[in-house]
């Protein structure tokens, strides 16, 4: 996803396809795509030949990737208005196109589905957590919900199953310093100014298993499955904390046991109460579902 810089150089590219040509070297796979309709602006705009440079613009090429497996689950709708699609993520499909996921994303799947093509996630969930995730149909409203996202206002719980550790005594809140490093697949807590807080409660428990209900105030990368790990529960089925684990990319046997269960909301464009309910389960190491927590 290359991001036009704000300033061009001297003599700079005028178009989006001139900057494509300059950070690709490739002006024939450039002029290909093009034609083919496989890149947008951020907005969702089809880039055509003549489409002029946008300073600060991301511009999204849906390459070919034929090592991209496809993930196994569908994406079901939960909610749909003239504002909104609400979908239930399933667990391994990416939110938006990065690295070597870019077909098994949302952003590109619900596009396809609803044939859509400014549709966009308001918000991200993590590759492996499942659950409900929001996106908007209208660009001029995108801003008033990432906000909104972004400045804490959406009430969100979560579900995990993870050990239980009998000396651990909750419900607690977990505050600490969360961060991701460009190139780095774990995220971790360093000393610092806490920018990361997860509510932790354990609703249910057998044979050493846990279901906890998490209620984070913040949203940092990978925080639930960092606060899990750092209290000796990690979420099971997590192949990142606490160690990095090898896992194919064909290989869907093990889910992570983290659900995004719940949003609740002050629609910042309409003024209703939103509120979006995942139909997922977890389950349980013997393989009975996980009862629906209220």
């Amino acid at each position: 996803m290359p991001r036009l810089p704000l300033q061009a150089e001297h003599a700079g590219p005028t178009t989006v396809v001139e900057f494509l040509d300059q950070v690709t070297g490739d002006p024939d796979g450039v002029r290909h795509r093009v034609t083919a309709g496989e890149v947008v602006l951020d907005d969702g705009t089809p880039v055509g030949p003549g489409t002029a440079y946008r300073p600060g613009a991301a511009v999204w090429l849906y390459r070919d990737l034929p090592e991209e497996v496809p993930v196994p689950h569908p994406l079901p709708v939960l909610h749909e208005d003239e504002h909104l699609v609400v979908v239930d993520k399933p667990p391994f499909l990416a939110t938006t196109p990065r690295g070597r996921h870019v077909r098994e994303t949302v952003t590109v799947r619900l596009r396809e589905q609803r044939d859509e093509s400014r549709l966009q996630p308001l918000h991200r969930l993590d590759r492996l957590t499942r659950g409900v995730l929001v996106c908007g149909r209208r660009q001029e409203e995108r801003r008033e919900y990432q906000s909104l996202f972004a400045d804490g206002g959406v009430t969100k719980t979560y579900l995990a199953l993870a050990p239980v550790r009998a000396d651990l005594r909750l419900p607690l809140v977990r505050r600490s310093r969360v961060v991701k490093e460009r190139g780095r697949l774990q995220a971790r807590e360093v000393p610092g100014e806490p920018n990361a807080r997860t509510g932790v409660e354990l609703l249910e428990a057998r044979d050493g298993v846990g279901c906890y209900r998490l209620t984070p105030a913040t949203g940092r990368t990978h925080q639930l499955r960092v606060h899990l790990a750092a209290l000796g529960v990690p979420v099971l089925h997590d192949p990142l904390y606490p160690q990095v684990q090898d896992v194919a990319p064909e290989d869907f046997s093990r889910p992570l046991s983290l659900l995004a269960q719940e949003l609740t909301f002050t629609d910042p464009v309409t003024g209703q109460p939103r509120r979006f309910r995942s139909r997922q389960r977890l389950t349980w190491p013997d393989g009975a579902t996980v009862a629906a927590s209220r």
